[in-house]
């Protein structure tokens, strides 16, 4: 069993082959997957599909280069979409300044209200960032001196400075199609040294296809592609990496039901 913990399935990449992207994923053997939420107007769009399909979860969160389009959303707003079953994690949020397209200082905010809303309401929280890394080790580190949250890297692309400062703060990493990539040698160097039981898998679907898919729209079915190349950096078999990855999505996604220990009725 594999898991996608992050891709977003609402985007129009996807609106006229949702069903067959959902099929493929699961004749794939990816049973579990997370929508994620980018921007507040987009939540009902990600939850209704989340409701719609077994084994679909979401997240509720505004993208660090969508958190300065209107105003910042406060922690209270976030969480009050989390009491839905569907509903397992907050972002993705954190830092971009590859684009510059947000105010820094908004989105140091935004991601702030999002750690804060991580925290009180126990769901983990889901970083991205992009040529930020010194921004996001010094918030993540003095907010979770504040007070304990969860949460992790997602697509990881830094190097071992980033890794090892996040696994220090409690965190978990996740890796996508890049690290199957010729020029990702030092992403995948970095990743050699994180501990497999903080590690995950995913997609960002429909961005970052895989090879042997690179430059196609990638989707859920494709972190296979991930899985693999994964095991070989960690020298393990591919149903072993499969394994545990899918574990430590369940451990750290812990409001999400892992189909492996529902008994069949």
């Amino acid at each position: 069993m594999l898991v996608d913990s992050h891709c977003h399935l609402n985007f129009p990449d996807f609106k006229e082959d949702l069903e067959g992207v959902i099929t493929r994923a699961r004749d794939a053997g990816v049973r579990v997957i997370q929508t994620i939420c980018t921007e507040m107007a987009e939540f009902d769009e990600v939850k209704n599909i989340a409701e719609q399909y077994e084994g679909i979860y979401c997240s509720v969160g505004v993208h660090p280069n969508d958190s300065g389009a209107t105003k910042i959303t406060s922690a209270k707003e976030l969480i009050a979409k989390t009491s839905h079953p569907k509903v397992i994690g907050i972002g993705e949020t954190g830092l971009d300044y590859h684009y510059e397209k947000t105010d820094r200082e908004l989105q140091k905010e935004s991601f702030i209200e999002h750690i804060a809303a991580a925290r009180e309401s126990g769901l983990p929280l889901i970083v991205h960032t992009r040529d930020a890394d010194e921004d996001t080790i010094e918030i993540l580190s003095s907010e979770m001196a504040k007070g304990k949250f969860k949460g992790l890297i997602h697509c990881f692309t830094s190097s071992n400075h980033l890794a090892e400062k996040s696994i220090e703060l409690g965190l978990y990493i996740s890796v996508s199609g890049i690290i199957t990539f010729k020029n990702a040698q030092t992403i995948r160097d970095a990743i050699k040294n994180v501990p497999m039981d903080r590690l995950l898998v995913e997609t960002d679907a429909p961005y970052l296809a895989p090879i042997p898919y690179r430059g196609k729209r990638n989707e859920p079915s494709f972190v296979m592609y991930t899985n693999k190349m994964l095991s070989e950096i960690k020298f393990i078999p591919e149903n072993n990496c499969a394994n545990i990855t899918t574990d430590n999505f369940f451990r750290l996604f812990d409001k999400a039901i892992d189909p492996r220990k529902v008994m069949p009725s």
